[in-house]
């Protein structure tokens, strides 16, 4: 089979860093197109990651032998609809995602798409209709931590019963710092959205209800911002979890977990790496970002699913997964303004999918 061809909507870090990995360290794949409202962007990235070569020109530029040119195309939905882009991966602002995903469904284009599906439970939903009314999976949303070595080994030792039954989720969510643009619901939708895919994923049940409590706000973030926030998930197979999200810890970026079964605990994200002794202290290295933590789960993620595109199928969180997670977040929101324990309002998965 000839490599897969991949167009990009959005290259700022996430984007960017998709393209350096499909060209640098994937197989089966190509770069042959990315769009960017920051053209000059989308145009630096283009000419290098073309080894110099012209970064617009037509469709026949970006469509020879590997290492051919990346063309810039400046609409995402041309983009997504133009002939030599076989498969999308959408890295765009989460506002955008829901018009881009149905660009791909419309012209049947297998897409990887960062969290958040979309932006509210409704429209995730509303994705998730017409990729059902397809009858073929298109959508993958990029929850990595999946397919990140920790969390799958995680997963795999809860589901083989050695443990016991899962009762509690432990989760520590810190960044080193975000923008001041980065606004409480922002904290919900974009941050502890992980954790809530994370206790779905590893309890095998979805949140039926959600608190997220408030503490004084760090310093570091301007008035109205309320960092960090502590959440809890409570699951509809009894179980429990919570997650300390902090996204301006000033220290570095670090995930953590800890499940607590019948019969013992497992904890991850503890730092690899040398830790070393001396002077009277020990300790490692804190990664600076999320690039750093999680840069094997990402090649692992988008290597997998560019194998399943090849397959037919998808190889990781579905739309629904991208519509329960809104779902989630949507009553966190309003729980973090209300201060009160919200009702997951989750559509019955058997009435929408069949």
């Amino acid at each position: 089979m000839s490599d897969l061809r991949i167009g990009i909507v959005g290259v700022g870090a996430m984007g960017a860093d998709h393209a350096e990995r499909i060209v640098r360290r994937i197989s089966g794949a190509r770069l042959v197109a990315v769009s960017d409202p920051d053209t000059a962007r989308a145009e630096e990235l283009a000419v290098r990651l073309s080894g110099g070569g012209p970064a617009g020109g037509s469709a026949a530029a970006g469509a020879g032998a590997a290492g051919g040119a990346v063309r810039v195309i400046g609409d995402p939905l041309e983009l997504v609809g133009a002939r030599e882009v076989d498969a999308v991966i959408l890295a765009s602002p989460g506002f955008a995602h829901a018009e881009q995903l149905f660009a791909c469904l419309e012209h049947g284009k297998p897409v990887l798409c960062e969290k958040p599906l979309t932006m509210d439970a409704a429209s995730s939903l509303q994705v998730v209709e017409a990729e059902h009314k397809l009858g073929k999976p298109l959508i993958q949303v990029g929850f990595m931590r999946r397919f990140d070595p920790e969390y799958a080994a995680l997963k795999q030792l809860l589901d083989s019963g050695e443990l016991g039954r899962p009762l509690l989720l432990h989760n520590v969510h810190r960044n080193k710092a975000n923008g001041p643009g980065f606004r409480s619901e922002m904290i919900v939708r974009d941050s502890m959205v992980h954790e809530v895919d994370v206790a779905r994923w590893l309890f095998g049940s979805e949140i039926s209800r959600i608190t997220v409590h408030a503490p004084k706000p760090t310093g570091a973030v301007p008035d109205g911002v309320l960092d960090p926030q502590f959440a809890v998930f409570e699951l509809a197979n009894g179980a429990m979890a919570d997650v300390e999200v902090f996204v301006n810890f000033q220290v570095g970026y670090e995930v953590r977990c800890e499940a607590v079964a019948e019969r013992g605990s497992a904890t991850i994200g503890l730092g690899s790496g040398v830790v070393t002794r001396a002077a009277g202290h020990w300790g490692g290295a804190v990664p600076e970002d999320f690039r750093v933590r999680f840069d094997l789960a990402y090649d692992i993620e988008v290597q997998r699913w560019i194998d399943a595109v090849g397959r037919g199928e998808i190889d990781g969180p579905s739309a629904w997964d991208g519509y329960a997670a809104a779902a989630v977040c949507e009553a966190g929101i309003a729980s973090l303004n209300s201060g009160q324990p919200v009702a997951v309002d989750l559509a019955d998965r058997r009435t929408v999918l069949g």
